[in-house]
């Protein structure tokens, strides 16, 4: 089979081309503005739109021009002629730690005798419950790792949106690209969505200890919140509960994570005017009505189970035939979403290593995903969510040089990346 070669290569070139202004240089300060002028390219500016012969020119990390063969070119432009590629905007992981390294659980042997933790160990003016943050703000965490950054865009990602993946209300996240830069010069959009589980994660409190306590402590976190929008002088200052309400106004993520909790999230925004953007679990297709029914967007990952050994007939009494349909159908879920009308980005998130990733979206192509809809939820749809589509998210004018390019259609065949350095 045919190799497509595949380079991330606007990522590559943006960090070359910008300036850091209000920073130490260890060094000689080289100011040159690149500009580069790509010719001869199919450019893909998005889903719907492609131009067979095109032109792409950047200045100092963003699209100055982008159109039809015979576009001007800028004469102090470097000309790379890119006969017979494709030029691709980068993907947008939207559910995604990048940067932003979770808390830990002290380790120790569980002790019978030891009381109940029931206050929160964290220190200051926040809520009672530590699996509660809402006041985390992922941008103040975020380091920019090379090493993680390096391998997303080997597979096409140019854009995240990251966050701390920890407890119940996790706070905001921070959009961010994969350039090889300092923080402040890839960060987006510094607040860009209020995140939400059912997870208490590494919290050390006995409460919430099931699921339905975790319900009830959210709920009541919401109502707090909306009683504290009268600001009660005998309450005091309760940053917690002033972060749920100062989020309001962000995209809402709620990581479900199985098709019963999307379910149960969406009750309970709506019980409280929310509508959440929701990382559902992968097998959603199995109550796609129900699911279409919360008129929600979905985050998804491509996560397949692996083919059960079912040659012994002992071993084969152990699997279920729920596990051996999901098995079957699982690469199906997000061909049953797009056939419902239902929005969803996809996510790397759930995949066991980033090196499967392309291999199961290319099993959801082939299984009724159309390329399309696979590479809007890779890009637009993600930026328009965010609120970030007039930076990423397509390939035109004014918006950043963050972009990949291929030598055939990107979800064709398998990829031969090239090392980006």
């Amino acid at each position: 089979m045919r190799k497509i070669k595949f380079l991330v290569l606007g990522l590559l070139l943006s960090s070359l081309i910008q300036a850091q202004e209000s920073f130490p240089v260890n060094g000689v300060a080289d100011k040159r503005n690149g500009c580069y002028a790509f010719t001869n390219a199919k450019i893909v500016k998005d889903a719907q739109n492609t131009i067979t012969n095109g032109v792409l020119i950047i200045k100092e990390g963003k699209i100055i021009a982008v159109g039809e063969s015979g576009t001007a070119i800028p004469k102090e432009a470097v000309v790379i002629d890119c006969n017979g590629k494709y030029i691709y905007p980068s993907f947008i992981d939207i559910y995604s730690d990048y940067g932003v390294a979770a808390p830990t659980r002290e380790r120790g042997g569980f002790n019978f005798n030891a009381p109940a933790q029931l206050t929160s160990n964290n220190k200051g003016a926040y809520g009672w419950n530590q699996a509660v943050h809402p006041e985390t703000d992922a941008a103040k965490l975020f380091n920019a790792e090379e090493g993680k950054a390096k391998s997303l865009r080997d597979i096409g990602f140019g854009t995240v949106l990251t966050h701390l993946k920890d407890g119940i209300a996790r706070g905001t996240g921070v959009v961010v690209t994969l350039a090889n830069e300092k923080e402040n010069l890839v960060v987006v959009k510094e607040k860009a969505s209020a995140h939400y589980s059912f997870s208490k994660g590494t919290s050390s409190q006995s409460y919430p200890s099931s699921a339905m306590g975790s319900i009830a402590l959210l709920r009541q976190n919401y109502l707090d919140a909306k009683w504290y929008e009268t600001k009660p002088s005998k309450e005091g200052l309760n940053l917690s509960l002033q972060a749920i309400n100062n989020n309001k106004s962000l995209p809402q993520i709620f990581e479900a994570e199985d098709k019963w909790s999307d379910l149960r999230a969406d009750r309970i925004g709506k019980e409280f005017g929310v509508q959440y953007i929701i990382k559902g679990g992968g097998n959603e297709y199995q109550r796609v009505k129900e699911i279409a029914a919360t008129k929600a967007t979905y985050i998804i990952g491509l996560n397949f189970p692996q083919a059960m050994d079912v040659e012994d007939p002992s071993d084969a009494r152990s699997v279920s035939l729920a596990d051996m349909k999901h098995w079957e159908l699982a690469p199906t879920n997000a061909g049953a979403m797009e056939k419902a009308g239902i929005p969803f980005c996809l996510t790397t998130a759930d995949s066991k290593a980033l090196n499967t990733f392309m291999t199961n979206l290319r099993k959801a192509i082939e299984m009724g995903l159309s390329e399309t809809r696979a590479l809007e939820a890779l890009t637009k749809t993600p930026a328009t969510v965010l609120g970030i589509y007039d930076a990423v998210g397509s390939i035109e004018t004014g918006k950043r040089a963050n972009f990949i390019i291929s030598s055939g259609p990107i979800f064709s065949e398998k990829l031969l990346y090239y090392k980006t350095g």
